[in-house]
């Protein structure tokens, strides 16, 4: 199996858990939306890029960019639909910090990078 590309995230969630009003956390059913599927759908869906710019934003293919979109939606579905609670996050991260921009980036390196959290704002 190859070894995943390094995906680039732009912007890390102010908030990161959603559920349906009027039930108990404790009954819900959870479903994780990783931190680069939620940057995809942030991309396509927000931001009305195309998949070729966004794909290039992330640093992966159009045909990786794809699947991750379908694979964010369909979570997003399944929990809309089902009424599961969803959270965002998860997987191995590091951050680089941009000083140009005053953004930081989020770097997935697989579950064997170090998680380090920071920004420059």
């Amino acid at each position: 199996m190859r070894p995943k590309k390094c995906r680039r995230i732009w912007h890390d969630p102010d908030i990161t858990y959603f559920k349906p009003a009027g039930i108990r956390k404790r009954f819900l059913k959870e479903i994780n939306l990783a931190l680069d599927e939620f940057e995809a759908i942030r991309l396509k869906d927000y931001e009305c890029l195309d998949q070729n710019s966004a794909s290039e934003q992330m640093g992966i293919s159009q045909p990786t960019f794809h699947r991750l979109l379908e694979s964010a939606r369909k979570k997003v579905a399944d929990a809309l639909v089902e009424g599961k609670a969803l959270r965002i996050g998860g997987g191995s991260y590091r951050i680089v910090c941009d000083a140009e921009s005053g953004e930081y980036v989020v770097w997935n390196w697989g579950k064997r990078g170090r998680y380090r959290r920071g920004n420059i704002r």
